[in-house]
């Protein structure tokens, strides 16, 4: 059982499995398994500004019982001079798990090295292991499985794509992941993915054709083509990126049945048209939903070591 959540690698395929069939079982009850981890308490870090990753963990920390306890960075002694390994260390003696939301993934990885609680990745630069859980969970409740399914990533190879990518790998479904030339996803990553695909199935496409990558997909996915900290490069990105907007005539390209997600918040106009975004193949707001009952699951596996979530009936 993994101590932490870094990567989606941290869970491999049969933590996400797990968490997956936890999750479902925690929608059912609308969230409430207050009595699991009563008295529990859960450090949250947000190094940048945040929606539905603060009040999913929030809401998901409650749910369970615990106290969610916001630490402003300005707030921190980090910010002051502290190392993190004593940062990781001293709030060790007060949480039962430490959520951290910020730039640099070696900063998640520092802490975790020193702490001795679970320490989970609410988001880096690098990768977005919880946006992907809430992804593949609302991809099994729209298609009941994840065995043949092709999955169309359009835009940035950012950090959603990365775990998304981890994501097929582990679970075989293909993947195919169109970027304009020289934002491509990582190399090492889709490398690490592309072996386990030939172990569990699926695939990691790569390339710079949109039509290619959607047509046949069961789902489209996109996300802004700017992430937080690249709002200086907006205007040159947003004419790279002019071609990859899905809009109704992308979305024809993919299969009769496919859905479409995004992680949000969303650039409408930009990287999905409005009829795209509210229209009757959206999942978007499925998705963003499934972050509670996931992020919920997976704070109760990495905090007890129980998978399977035996001690909720």
């Amino acid at each position: 059982m993994a101590r932490h959540l870094l990567t989606l690698d941290s869970l491999g395929r049969d933590g996400i499995r797990h968490n997956l069939d936890l999750a479902a079982r925690i929608k059912t009850r609308g969230g409430d398994t207050r009595d699991a981890l009563a008295g529990g308490r859960v450090g949250l870090i947000f190094d940048k500004p945040s929606t539905r990753t603060r009040v999913s963990f929030e809401a998901a920390i409650w749910g369970l019982g615990m106290l969610p306890i916001a630490l402003r960075p300005d707030e921190l002694q980090l910010g002051r001079g502290e190392t993190i390994a004593d940062t990781a260390r001293v709030l060790s003696r007060y949480l039962s798990a430490l959520v951290i939301r910020t730039f640099e993934q070696a900063r998640v990885e520092e802490l975790a090295r020193h702490a001795t609680i679970p320490i989970v990745n609410a988001l880096t630069d690098e990768h977005h292991p919880c946006q992907a859980l809430a992804d593949v969970m609302t991809l099994q409740e729209e298609f009941g499985s994840l065995d043949g399914l092709r999955v169309a990533f359009i835009g940035d190879g950012n950090n959603v794509s990365h775990s998304l990518i981890q994501a097929a790998g582990h679970m075989g479904f293909t993947l195919a992941v169109s970027t304009p030339a020289g934002y491509e996803p990582d190399a090492a990553i889709v490398a690490a993915a592309q072996a386990n695909c030939r172990v569990n199935g699926g695939a990691i496409e790569l390339g710079h054709d949109v039509r290619v990558a959607v047509r046949g997909a069961d789902a489209i996915y996109t996300d802004v083509w700017a992430s937080m900290g690249q709002e200086k490069e907006r205007e040159e990105r947003a004419r790279t990126f002019a071609g990859y907007c899905v809009n109704a005539d992308l979305m024809a390209l993919a299969a009769p049945r496919a859905i479409f997600l995004h992680c949000l918040p969303a650039h409408r106009g930009d990287e999905v048209t409005d009829d795209v975004m509210d229209g009757p193949q959206s999942r978007v707001w499925d998705e963003a939903e499934n972050r509670w009952y996931t992020e919920q699951a997976l704070l109760y596996m990495l905090i007890t070591g129980d998978e399977t979530g035996e001690s909720l009936g």
